[in-house]
């Protein structure tokens, strides 16, 4: 009877998830694409030049390279995990996010490395939801900074900035003062009327998720990290400059900038499989302010999207792959569970 109840109630939240994602995929592409010219989206795509779409395939796949090695980075603090592995599980995680509801690829990449080396589950799914707190903070930087140098300001950026700045910094206060409050919590967890069995499950998972917090707090391993932050986000603004001229579409670093800013804040909202809608409402309201039309930026959207996909779906099939192989696991360092 537990079973049956909590399995309804899982689907009934998948429900209402859907549910509320396509209303709002529908709402934004009623916005996004009013008196769209077609025909002119059509041929826009395909007059594109070809070595500026490689050009932008490659500084993707360098992109989702350079975060699988930052996610290295912080994973090291626990015990070693090889390049190949992190570069496919965070590959695998994308499809995840890409295909799954409520971003649930962060959980697929975090069991991947967790099944190959050892670590704990809670440790590695929370150095990973950490590194989007973190990623969450450099967009919102990137945007008040650019924001700061234009003239026109989509206003809806502008405006969505200031609660995703207050859930980022929240985001940071809790991974510097979570760990400082370790006794705290298990003295916490010893007031709560739990069977023996299950407070010690609850405890362990506690115990490798405050570890996994701990992982941003050596200076030279969180120094790391934000450099290799900022190259993958240069290298994101590079690869929407590059992807528009494609296409003969004008967008400028600046502009590239806000709109990688856009996109990302878009993703974290309830979505269809691959931001479908979202992505079209983004690129509508940040680009059309800048004198582009909206059927050019209905254009160049569609055409990153399918390149997106191209990536995801190409080294994220392949991520899949990897993960059905038995590879006997290597006893990494410090604690697991």
């Amino acid at each position: 009877m537990v079973e049956t109840a909590a399995s309804s109630a899982q689907g009934s939240k998948k429900a209402i998830y859907w549910i509320a994602s396509l209303a709002l995929a529908g709402v934004l592409l009623y916005y996004s694409l009013r008196g769209i010219e077609w025909r002119q989206v059509w041929l826009t795509l395909s007059s594109a030049r070809v070595p500026f779409v490689m050009l932008a395939l490659a500084l993707m796949t360098l992109a989702l390279f350079l975060r699988s090695y930052r996610w290295r980075v912080i994973l090291s603090a626990e015990g070693k995990v090889s390049i190949p592995l992190a570069f496919w599980a965070t590959s695998a995680g994308y499809l995840g996010n890409n295909i799954l509801p409520a971003r649930a690829g962060e959980v697929v990449r975090s069991l991947m490395i967790s099944s190959r080396t050892g670590m704990s589950k809670a440790y590695v799914l929370t150095t990973a939801l950490s590194e989007r707190v973190v990623d969450a903070i450099a967009v919102i930087t990137i945007s008040s900074v650019v924001l700061l140098t234009m003239k026109e300001r989509p206003g809806w950026l502008a405006s969505a900035a200031k609660p995703f700045a207050i859930m980022g910094f929240s985001g940071v206060a809790a991974i510097v003062l979570v760990p400082a409050f370790e006794v705290f919590w298990f003295k916490f967890l010893g007031f709560l009327p739990l069977p023996p069995r299950l407070r010690g499950q609850v405890e362990d998972a506690l115990r490798n998720g405050l570890q996994g917090i701990r992982s941003f707090h050596d200076y030279s391993r969180l120094a790391r990290f934000v450099m290799f932050t900022a190259i993958i986000w240069c290298i994101d603004a590079v690869t929407a400059v590059t992807l528009a001229r494609s296409i003969d579409v004008q967008i400028s670093l600046p502009m590239a900038f806000l709109l990688t800013a856009g996109l990302a804040l878009g993703s974290a909202l309830p979505s269809t499989p691959g931001y479908v809608g979202i992505y079209q409402f983004v690129a509508v309201s940040i680009l059309t302010p800048f004198g582009l039309s909206r059927t050019a930026a209905i254009a160049y959207i569609l055409l990153f999207q399918a390149l997106n996909y191209v990536v995801v779906l190409s080294l994220g099939g392949i991520g899949f792959a990897q993960q059905r192989r038995q590879v006997p696991a290597p006893v990494a360092s410090g604690r697991f569970s």
